[in-house]
């Protein structure tokens, strides 16, 4: 499981708006700026279901499983270039039946695979967005630390 701090800057009884700092995992990752409002800021917001039942100014650590993440970078990165190289494939194939330049049949298939790649990945973003294992959700509140155990000598 991927996890973040944040902090509880509104809530209600079912829904919670958390602010949290892109950390050095997100830095390396390629969809940084189309994550939270702020594309340009270290700082993003999500909203998440209540399901702590956590107030204004709680800190909170969110969370994603793993295995939707592998799934939708398999997606994104995988999937394009399968089909590439499958399109290719049946064009250097289809090149002579059709009386074309194999190259040439290769490529327009091949990119015409890719395009279709990101076709299928557009439509079926707004399903996988709406899936509940795709969402982060809030892991545990964070206990604020006993600040009058501290001595200072």
């Amino acid at each position: 499981m991927i996890t973040e701090n944040g902090i509880v800057t509104e809530s209600n009884h079912s829904t919670v708006w958390i602010k949290t700092i892109r950390s050095a995992a997100c830095e390396g990752c390629s969809s940084k700026d189309s994550c939270g409002e702020n594309h340009h800021s270290k700082e993003m917001t999500l909203e998440l279901k209540n399901t702590l039942g956590v107030q204004t100014g709680d800190q909170v650590v969110i969370g994603i499983e793993t295995k939707p993440m592998i799934i939708l970078s398999f997606l994104l990165y995988v999937f394009p270039i399968l089909l590439l190289i499958t399109g290719a494939v049946i064009g250097d194939r289809l090149g002579p039946i059709l009386g074309m330049n194999n190259s040439i049949c290769a490529m327009i298939l091949g990119f015409s695979f890719f395009g279709a790649a990101f076709l299928f990945i557009r439509k079926t973003q707004t399903s996988l967005t709406q899936k509940e294992e795709f969402k982060p959700f809030l892991v545990r509140k964070k206990r604020h630390p006993d600040s009058g155990n501290c001595q200072v000598s």
